[in-house]
């Protein structure tokens, strides 16, 4: 069951832990996909608190936020880029996205099957999909007090069969938000720290949320025609006599 809109935005803009949380995640994000001109970035879910950096000029980003969690308008102060959509019915043509972010969209989807279809569908050849969702081991998914403890917590090899189920390969797994969930001021001020050198003390593991980055799967063409469906054709009357034609009735020869 996907959140609604207006806690989800709350918790992001609206609370310091929220903030916390989204730097955390949105930094390890740009590390692995630093912004380019002239891409086109999609997000689902509630993605948006990611997406900022991907605001230039020539490129192109929506947010794409699912019906049953509502949307709001994104960013302030901006034309607005977010639209309300079917959960897996995007207003997106066919391979006209270059990176796909999913995020509060894939663990609260009642058809998470569906979404990674779709997802399929938008991603033009080379795109890259994130899927960014709770880990099941780590401290978020533990309590319902942030949007993490909701839906369905993967573990990374949970999420990267998912993947390849539905035509991805998974290319690199890494974790973030290894701040604890809390709100006091100590862990607030000490959140860089936290991303910064967890990483290397905690097992990876322990981070609150796993992202996947993965390519679609492109098949090569095969040959058209008879050829291509039938490689070895059978070969029913191989080895059987070929019909002799008859001799015909004899000419007479009619000198003259």
């Amino acid at each position: 069951m996907h959140l609604d809109v207006l806690d989800l935005r709350n918790f992001y803009y609206r609370t310091r832990l929220g903030r916390a949380a989204q730097k955390a995640v949105r930094d390890q994000l740009v590390a692995l996909w630093p912004p380019r001109a002239g891409e086109a970035v999609a997000g689902f879910g509630f993605a948006v608190p990611l997406l900022r950096p991907y605001l230039a000029p020539q490129s192109r980003v929506v947010g794409l936020m699912p019906g049953p969690q509502g949307v709001m308008p994104w960013p302030a102060g901006l034309p607005n880029v977010s639209v309300l959509c079917e959960e897996t019915l995007w207003p997106l043509a066919n391979d006209s996205i270059d990176r796909l972010v999913l995020m509060h969209g894939l663990e609260t989807s009642e058809n998470p099957s569906a979404v990674l279809e779709e997802s399929g569908r938008v991603l033009g050849p080379g795109g890259r999909l994130m899927a960014i969702v709770p880990n099941r081991a780590g401290l978020w998914s533990r309590g319902d007090g942030t949007p993490f403890g909701f839906g369905r917590p993967y573990s990374a090899g949970q999420l990267e069969a998912q993947l390849r189920r539905h035509g991805f390969t998974p290319e690199r797994t890494v974790s973030a938000l290894f701040l604890p969930p809390q709100g006091g001021r100590f862990w607030l001020r000490t959140a860089d720290f936290w991303e910064r050198h967890a990483r290397h003390i905690l097992p990876w593991r322990a981070g609150g949320v796993i992202m996947v980055e993965a390519s679609r799967q492109v098949w090569a063409p095969t040959r058209g025609g008879l050829g291509a469906v039938v490689r070895r054709p059978l070969r029913a009357l191989e080895g059987a006599a070929r019909p002799v034609a008859e001799p015909g009735p004899a000419r007479s020869r009619n000198p003259r």
